[in-house]
């Protein structure tokens, strides 16, 4: 099912603080469930020469209202308009777990498009996309076996996940999400020509290190992988840190600054 949302660039997109002088936008696509608020802080965390651009995703946070896309196809298509409408200067995109999926189908997308893609595409938390799912499919599950997918996952706070009415309310955009990346089925194309950097938890039950690697035959550009201290959501816990440290050092070079202290 499609959404039929008309696109409006003002509507998917949150400046954590607009940079008119920046040399490089970097454009983030958050988790399942995950709103752009994830992002708040890595404004002060990133290069000042960069300017951070997050998604916001129909279903979450102030776009709740909005139905939330279940297929990966529509979503690129809206956000392929999105890019090319607020893309005003070089950029490169960051996708974590269900977002590094959809950001590599955009930048496919734009390159069908024959549009500026990114220079540069960072993934995160996601084996690599010509690889099959091992995992059966949830979203369709009952209430009570969907919430104990979360439960295992541990990507949405406790506090929320004992809130029955408030888990009443975001359910639906969580369950069109797990749709989204189950359901999700790649079609091969030549490889990208942008670099690629993959990124893992140490100890994430949900991709491995060898599923991480396979990023490396999708482009015929540079390619580097790091494991980063800590599980599927290491981003915003125990790595966070290590990987926005990590990130800085490479927006540094896309962008021919001096490397962070």
């Amino acid at each position: 099912m499609s959404n039929s949302n008309t696109v409006d660039s003002r509507s998917w997109l949150r400046y954590l603080r607009r940079r008119p002088l920046a040399d490089l936008q970097l454009f983030c696509f958050p988790f399942a469930g995950g709103g752009a608020s994830i992002f708040r802080k890595w404004d002060t965390k990133l290069p000042g020469n960069v300017e951070v651009c997050v998604i916001q995703l129909p279903g979450r946070e102030d776009r709740f209202l909005e139905p939330p896309f279940r297929q990966i196809g529509p979503l690129v298509d809206a956000l392929s308009e999105v890019v090319a409408t607020s893309a005003e200067k070089p950029f490169a995109f960051f996708g974590h777990s269900m977002g590094a999926v959809v950001a590599f189908e955009l930048t496919r997308r734009l390159r069908r498009l024959d549009a500026r893609g990114p220079d540069h595409l960072f993934v995160s938390g996601f084996r690599a996309p010509h690889l099959p799912d091992p995992r059966a499919p949830t979203y369709h599950l009952p209430d009570a076996d969907f919430l104990e997918e979360l439960h295992r996952l541990s990507g949405t706070p406790e506090e929320v996940l004992q809130d029955s009415e408030l888990m009443t309310l975001i359910m639906p955009t969580l369950r069109a999400d797990f749709e989204l990346t189950e359901t999700y089925s790649y079609v091969h194309e030549v490889p990208l020509d942008c670099p690629i950097s993959a990124f893992a938890g140490s100890h994430d039950e949900e991709v491995n290190d060898d599923e991480i690697e396979a990023w490396r035959r999708h482009t015929t550009g540079s390619f580097s992988r790091q494991t980063i201290p800590g599980d599927h959501f290491f981003l915003f816990h125990t790595g966070q840190g290590q990987l926005l440290s990590a990130l800085s050092d490479r927006l540094n070079q896309i962008t021919g600054a001096p490397k962070s202290a």
